[in-house]
């Protein structure tokens, strides 16, 4: 593993969030990021369904303290992973596991994250190369999902996505998850139109506490 693959992981691992920003008006998507950080986030993804998600990569990434990862998500393709990192991204994650997208960021020594959902979609992506699966839709499946892929699957690390919340965050990475992608339930809309920075910091302390001294 690469030094910039290897130092993601590192930071992923050790706070096991992935905030993931979905807006439709990028604009306070830079207070956000600053409030996320302030609770303790490290890792900071932007959808590509973000207007301007490549740009905003690209100025995220140029004015980031240490230590604060910036990625991109609801990435499809091989070309669309490749700008991405080409704009800054440290990390790439995705609904599905496509092999060309995944072959992209490992040619540029990228933490990828493909998008997988059964046992053998789990095992397809992590044999394609992937640093951690997104299990994604986790909202119907539930923490004891990941208890039960963890018997035959010790080795996968797994990132379930959707219906994660800050209070169930801690069932989930007890459950077996190395690490969880949180969204709504973190960024929700309310908060942002509002600009309660304070409120969000807060929320997302809440969250990196309740996951701290988990192994």
């Amino acid at each position: 593993m690469g030094m910039k693959r290897d130092k993601a992981l590192e930071t992923i691992l050790a706070t096991k969030v992935i905030a993931v920003i979905r807006m439709k008006d990028p604009e306070r998507l830079f207070e956000v990021t600053e409030a996320l950080k302030k609770g303790g986030v490290k890792a900071i993804e932007i959808t590509m369904t973000v207007p301007g998600a490549l740009d905003i990569i690209q100025r995220l990434a140029g004015a980031k303290p240490e230590g604060l990862l910036i990625g991109a998500g609801t990435v499809l393709d091989a070309d669309t992973a490749a700008a991405a990192i080409w704009s800054g991204a440290d990390f790439v994650v995705s609904p599905v596991a496509d092999p060309g997208m995944i072959s992209a960021c490992r040619a540029h020594d990228t933490f990828v994250a493909p998008g997988a959902f059964t046992p053998t979609e789990i095992v397809a992506a992590w044999d394609r190369g992937a640093d951690m699966v997104k299990v994604f839709p986790a909202t119907s499946l539930g923490p004891q999902y990941f208890r039960d892929l963890k018997g035959p699957f010790p080795q996968i690390l797994l990132m379930p996505t959707g219906g994660v919340t800050v209070e169930n965050a801690r069932d989930f990475i007890t459950a077996g998850a190395s690490a969880v992608g949180i969204g709504t339930a973190l960024v929700d809309r309310k908060t942002v139109e509002a600009g309660d920075w304070e409120a969000l910091t807060a929320r997302a302390r809440r969250l990196v506490e309740s996951l701290g001294g988990l192994p």
